[in-house]
């Protein structure tokens, strides 16, 4: 007869015996007299071994198996792509410097928006909600050439960058940049450093600075999460933020999102 205990197998013979006392020997569990049990280890007859793979890193939906080229080395990245944009590693390449740019205009925005509607809302200054800030006219140029100078800002800074994402480093060579190079320093493609946009030093070794890249991607994730936000307001409510803010702690039980959902819809 044949037993197992904890996956390991043993035979049993049977006995009779009026005392025993080796550890390798068991009493007939029904206490029938003299009878005992002789156990020895029987040879391995193999067995199946479950191994249970545990997630190593965080994922955007726990459980969920990310897609084998986002591996992790990514700032920011929890496997999500549900529409396979980034199988291709040069479309992934340039996704990671569209997000970067996209999160860092979106947390300017937020931060200005903010100030500029409590500095509003407080009577500091005199200045319109801000969705109505670009209909305003400037008495040293008007509108046409306040665009166009701004379309040759942005196009150069555009261009600067775009040609850095095809070839790394080119930019900071010496009279790239109006003899700049030094003072922007860059350290990789969408990192520029130096005294100009790193002026506290916080990732001059860029290689290492994942916890840094981390955070501003997170940061910026929400603010353009936050920016969607304040444009389906505004295009609700016909107000800043603050208004909404001060409106819904005025009656916090009945200015909510619902009530004006409702109200919007009526």
């Amino acid at each position: 007869m044949a037993a197992a205990v904890g996956g390991r197998g043993f035979l049993v013979q049977p006995c009779s015996l009026s005392f025993v006392s080796n550890k390798n020997v068991l009493k007939h569990p029904f206490g029938a007299a003299n009878t005992c049990w002789h156990v020895k280890p029987a040879k391995p007859q193999g067995f199946v071994r479950h191994v249970a793979h545990a997630q190593l890193r965080p994922t955007w939906l726990p459980g969920l198996d990310p897609p084998p080229y986002l591996d992790g080395s990514l700032a920011g990245d929890f496997g999500f792509d549900p529409l396979g944009l980034g199988e291709d590693p040069e479309s992934l390449r340039w996704y990671v410097q569209a997000e970067l740019v996209h999160a860092r205009f979106a947390m300017l925005g937020v931060a200005g928006i903010l100030l500029t509607d409590l500095l509003r809302v407080t009577g500091l200054l005199s200045i319109p909600v801000w969705y109505n800030a670009g209909a305003v006219k400037f008495g040293f140029a008007n509108t046409e050439t306040l665009f166009i100078v701004q379309l040759i800002l942005m196009g150069f800074v555009e261009t600067k960058r775009y040609m850095d994402f095809k070839s790394p480093g080119s930019q900071a060579q010496d009279g790239s940049f109006f003899g700049l190079e030094a003072a922007l320093e860059g350290l990789e493609p969408g990192y520029p450093g130096g005294p100009l946009l790193n002026p506290l030093g916080l990732a001059k070794d860029i290689k290492n600075a994942h916890e840094w890249k981390l955070k501003e991607i997170k940061n910026g994730r929400l603010a353009m999460v936050a920016m969607l936000g304040i444009f389906v307001q505004a295009s609700i409510t016909h107000v800043g933020p603050i208004d909404n803010l001060v409106e819904h702690l005025s009656n916090p039980w009945h200015r909510t999102i619902v009530q004006t959902l409702a109200n919007s819809a009526s």
